[in-house]
């Protein structure tokens, strides 16, 4: 099924209300993310009542643009990538 779209309806509070939630997001991550430290420095998957953490080891491999460009030039790297267009929102304290 598929999920319904939160429609917002912009007034005065919007900004003040965007900048509160994208604070709060920062706080959230800030702590699951020291979490996730802890974890991966236990070196154990760990179990709690509602989830369990495993702890994944993986290679993976880069794009290493620097050395690209070193050994082939910027020009063609240059010839192998695009620009797009973006808009994003840029939220600052007042």
């Amino acid at each position: 099924m598929a999920k319904a779209k939160l429609v917002v309806e912009l007034n005065e509070g919007s900004v003040d209300r965007l900048g509160v939630l994208l604070a709060q997001i920062k706080d959230l991550t800030d702590q699951a993310d020291a979490i996730k430290d802890a974890i991966k420095l236990s070196g154990e998957s760990l179990e709690g009542s509602l989830f369990k953490a495993t702890l994944v080891d993986m290679d993976r491999k880069v794009f290493d643009k620097e050395f690209f460009i070193e050994q082939h030039g910027a020009t063609t790297y240059d010839a192998y990538t695009k620009n797009t267009s973006c808009i994003s929102v840029r939220v600052t304290s007042r």
